[in-house]
């Protein structure tokens, strides 16, 4: 027995020997200290090796390599100090092998060095390395390391030591797909294999490492920065892939396999590894990759439009399936999301007479096996020829998948996915299957959530607009209204078109600072105060004043900017005043088209007492006159200068006959980044303009005969036959009025358009008249609005800057139309 466990141990020593032989003649291998390091725990028993070497300032040895189970199990450190009582610091200072049993370890654990373990220590110190480190070993066994044991860890520590002589090693030629970088210089001599892989010729290179760094992917250099920087290698072997670029066609994946190797006295740290081709061991994607490039393209999804499109584009393609749709489950109907092919021929019968708007409704009651499918919740695929409902199987017949979209304990729709010719179904495309519905599930609650509520905010957002635009006299305006997709916060975008006596029109757009409630609200706050300046008649400068000095006074940390256009709709004329907005853009008849420059003012709300100077503009019939936001025009990638230039040319190369269409065509481009309000009005002039006449009322005691005699000479000359002595009664009860109960000046203004006579005249008290409820038979006043009434069609008062306007409309009768004046 004796001699066959002799022999056992000396068969244990010879192939020790022959494995440690066998590594090193492979010299280049980058693992070749760690391979001689297991083959201590597979000859001598050992639970974990490891090699110390001494660091530069000559006081700690450390760690170089390990290999076996976690070192802090046994309180194996990193580093010793080489002047303390460690057993490798020892093997290393006495130069002569260390062992260490239980007993020998007992005291030291108890005093908390290492973990209280039955565990025996050996500590060799590295032969012919002069000082060079030691070789640490740990074993778990009763009695420790045998003779046998050892011998074997003598002959891992000879062979740990046995290194290739600097001289040699920097002299020896390399192996085709071989490097060696010297760490603090940066210089690399690499095979001429490595130099194919990069494309360059050996007299191209110039043996700097930052010469084949300059050929890679640009994303891939902090990961391989990370392996030639010293300061960031660790113990251990690194392996990893990057892409150099390729003269035509994709880049060409590499693997690099390299080690450190520290320097000695008088020698820089190196490292040594290879770099081979690993394009052919990369497959073009795998169903891992396309779960990952769906997940991706699903992170970013904000939309249910979104999410389908990311589905199709991850699937369809990959699949190589005829057809794919996406519906979401509402109230157990499905609303069809997204169809690929969007054609409906490329569908089933049953589908398209279902076909009401863009997309059909899934005909759910027609398809039980559908409705079992989403009531199971677990994926179902049916291959060529089973047998299912027509609305089904014309989906795929040569096979279909079948996709509940999970979300929680729900299901938030199914997708469906269709093959023509016969398709087998193999285990990873049913794995890609379930993990690409469980994805696009979650995916889809989310965005329609955001889209719920972004309806909610866009509703909201509306509320505060107005509802439906006026009716103009000889002009025509649309006006549209984007929410932004970037967020669920209100918008302070708004839009207004506000009628004014005598055929003036103010067309007003503005923007608040923010994305707020705060922005919203004070939205409504200014779109209302404009509105209630320019009804009272003032001029387009004060009106602007006016709100500016609101904002001011509103103690608000917001601020608006606002473009307030005023236009004549019988001469075609306008004023135009900006408070820090952009500029009109305007579409002549003939095409040419321009930005209106005009002088402007500070946004409001930021300078109480600023200016707000009036630029006219001229508009021409068939002009088109485009007020927008800049949500339209900027965004973080488009400077505001290029988004009006596109402005300009898309609108002139619209068709002003169709000015909704046109209003569709300029959001078509907008970023969405930000809220958009476009206001267009296209001018068409008035067919015809009514005649007018006006007359300054002096404070005189004959003025209401001077008004009376004015008033009949003007309907003489208009040719009105019927109607003029109410008209004169009209004027001298609104006349007498003005000048018995105000101050200042009294103008009379007569308009006549088609039959219908306007008299109008305008004092400078605000007081509106009040119609007397009863008047006695004693009472001397008190009876002129009463007259009014009588003899008037309808009558009424407005503001009109600073004072009032009495007005009163009434039919009469003309000799013959006459020309327009």
């Amino acid at each position: 027995m004796v001699g066959e466990g002799t022999t056992r141990r000396a068969t244990r020593t010879l192939r020790a020997e022959t494995a440690l032989r066998a590594i090193a003649a492979d010299q280049e291998s980058p693992g070749r200290v760690r391979r001689v390091l297991e083959q201590a725990l597979v000859f001598a028993d050992a639970a974990l090796a490891a090699v110390y070497t001494p660091a530069d300032d000559g006081e700690l040895l450390c760690l170089a390599e390990s290999a076996g189970v976690p070192r802090a199990l046994y309180g194996v450190r990193d580093s010793y100090a080489l002047d303390g009582g460690s057993p490798a610091a020892r093997a290393h200072r006495e130069d002569r092998p260390v062992w260490l049993g239980p007993d020998e370890l007992a005291a030291p654990a108890r005093a908390g060095q290492v973990p209280v373990r039955d565990f025996s220590v050996a500590a060799l110190p590295l032969p012919g390395a002069d000082g060079g480190g030691c070789l640490l070993a740990v074993s778990e066994r009763p009695g420790g390391f045998g003779p046998e044991e050892r011998t074997c860890l003598e002959l891992v520590a000879a062979a740990v030591a046995f290194p290739v002589p600097p001289a040699a090693a920097e002299s020896a030629e390399l192996p085709p797909y071989a490097f060696r970088l010297v760490m603090d210089t940066g210089r690399v001599r690499v095979g001429d294999g490595i130099l194919d892989l990069f494309g360059l010729a050996p007299a191209e290179f110039d043996g700097r490492v930052e010469t084949l760094l300059g050929l890679t992917v640009p994303e891939d250099l902090p990961s391989l920065m990370s392996v030639v920087e010293a300061d960031h290698m660790s113990i251990g072997d690194r392996e990893l892939e990057f892409r150099v670029l390729q003269p035509a066609g994709p880049p060409r994946w590499l693997r690099l396999s390299g080690r450190l190797l520290p320097g000695g006295e008088g020698h820089p740290a190196r490292m040594v590894g290879t770099v081979v081709d690993a394009s052919t061991l990369r497959p073009g994607i795998t169903d891992v990759g396309r779960v990952q490039r769906l997940a991706a393209a699903l992170a970013t999804a904000v939309t249910v439009r979104d999410v389908g499109e990311a589905v199709v584009a991850a699937l369809r393609r990959p699949l190589r399936a005829d057809r794919i749709a996406l519906a979401e489950l509402e109230n157990d109907r499905l609303v069809v999301t997204v169809l690929d092919p969007p054609q409906p021929e490329a569908w089933p019968e049953l589908w398209r007479t279902e076909w009401r708007t863009e997309w059909p409704d899934a005909p759910v009651r027609a398809m039980p096996t559908l409705a079992a499918a989403l009531r199971e919740g677990r994926a179902r695929i049916w291959p060529a020829g089973t047998p299912l409902e027509p609305a089904l199987a014309d989906v795929g017949r040569g096979g279909l998948a079948v996709l509940p979209l999970p979300a929680g304990n729900r299901m938030a729709g199914c997708c469906l996915i269709g093959w023509d010719s016969p398709h087998d179904f193999g285990p990873d495309e049913r794995a890609l299957l379930t993990a690409s519905a469980g994805l696009a599930g979650q995916a889809l609650t989310r965005a329609r959530a955001f889209d719920a509520e972004h309806e909610l905010v866009g509703m909201l957002q509306r509320q505060l607009l107005p509802r439906r635009l006026p009716r103009l006299p000889g002009a025509v305006a649309v006006a549209r209204y984007l929410p932004s997709t970037a967020g669920l916060e209100l918008g302070g975008d708004w839009y207004d078109v506000i009628p004014l006596p005598d055929h003036h029109v103010a067309l007003v757009i503005g923007d608040v600072q923010g994305h707020s409630a705060g922005a919203a609200t004070l939205m409504g706050q200014m779109r209302t105060a404009l509105r209630a300046y320019a009804v009272e008649g003032h001029p387009p400068d004060v009106v602007v004043s006016h709100a500016n000095r609101l904002l001011t006074d509103m103690e608000t940390d917001l601020f608006a900017t606002c473009a307030y256009v005023d236009l004549d709709m019988e001469e075609g004329s306008a004023w135009c005043v900006r408070a820090g907005h952009l500029p009109p853009v305007l579409r002549h008849p003939d095409g040419s088209t321009e930005i209106a420059e005009s002088e402007g003012g500070p946004p409001l709300g930021v300078v109480a007492q600023a200016e707000y100077p009036m630029s006219p503009l001229r508009l021409q019939p068939g002009a088109v006159l485009v007020l927008t936001t800049d949500g339209l025009v900027e965004s973080a990638a488009v400077d505001i200068d290029v988004g009006m230039n596109r402005l300009v040319r898309q609108l002139a190369a619209a068709d002003p006959a169709h000015l909704g269409q046109v209003a569709d065509t300029l959001l078509g481009d907008a970023p969405r980044s930000d809220d958009v309000a476009l206001l267009l009005m296209r001018y068409d002039g008035m067919a015809l303009r009514p005649l007018r006449e006006s007359w300054t009322v002096w404070r005189v005691p004959q003025a209401v005969g001077h008004a009376r005699r004015f008033t009949r000479r003007t309907l003489r000359s208009w040719g009105v036959t019927k109607g003029v002595d109410p008209a004169l009664l009209i004027v001298s009860e609104l006349v007498t009025n003005a000048l018995v109960h105000t101050d200042g000046r009294v103008r009379l203004d007569l308009t006549l358009l088609h039959d219908r006579l306007r008299v109008a005249v305008a004092d400078a008290s605000p007081r509106t008249p009040v119609k007397p409820t009863s008047i006695g038979w004693e009472a001397t006043g008190g009876r002129g609005i009463l007259l009014v009434e009588a003899m008037s069609a309808t009558w009424g008062t407005v503001p009109a800057s600073g004072g009032k306007q009495v007005w009163a409309e009434m039919q009469v009768e003309r000799r013959e139309p006459g020309p327009p004046a």
